[in-house]
């Protein structure tokens, strides 16, 4: 599946479109949107599917970074840097064992998807995507969590989707998780990750 490079309405429902081209047999995965897509459950999920290991990226996030989120306040691109950096060792060494991974990182923009792939260049992303309105209400119903649904349009305003040049799946989160895994295990599958 690839994402369009010109998507015209950042929050319209958008179905995945497959590539030609077969992607790396088993490559390791990262979940990734904004703050309240569901990156966690599906990350788990996935991982649970595939019998890979699931990473959670927020678990990673060092402490100077939950309190700016837990204070309302967006991170910066070198608040991000060190935790990539983080992230993409965690997945060179899952690479380096032979072990697929399932990574639910935000990898918001199209340079911190290029970190993460310094730690495995195979990586699919995939995008969860979809209303604001769902997303924000999502982010409302989990009170116990670091990130403020103020933070939402600092992310969407982040979010840089997927390129052509990206091996990437873009899934409409309205969709239940069971189905929306079972979907993108069956659209890996045909295309050979």
């Amino acid at each position: 599946m690839s994402v369009s490079a010109n998507i015209p309405n950042p929050g319209a429902t958008v179905r995945p479109t497959p590539v030609p081209t077969p992607w790396p047999q088993s490559a390791s995965l990262v979940v990734m949107g904004v703050a309240g897509c569901g990156k966690s459950l599906i990350g788990q999920l996935l991982a649970q599917q595939l019998g890979a290991e699931a990473l959670e990226g927020d678990s990673f996030h060092p402490p100077e970074n939950i309190a700016r989120m837990s204070a309302g306040i967006p991170l910066t691109d070198a608040d991000r840097a060190g935790w990539l950096a983080v992230l993409a060792q965690r997945l060179a060494e899952g690479r380096a064992r032979g072990r697929r991974m399932v990574l639910s990182c935000s990898a918001l923009k199209r340079r911190y998807r290029d970190s993460l792939r310094q730690g495995d260049p195979d990586l699919v992303f995939v995008c969860l995507h979809g209303e604001r309105g769902l997303i924000e209400a999502r982010m409302a119903s989990r009170p116990d969590h670091f990130m403020p649904v103020s933070l939402l349009d600092s992310q969407l305003r982040d979010l840089e989707l997927p390129q052509n040049d990206e091996r990437a799946v873009l899934c409409d989160l309205a969709e239940t998780p069971q189905r929306l895994v079972a979907e993108i295990v069956a659209q890996l599958g045909a295309l050979g990750a």
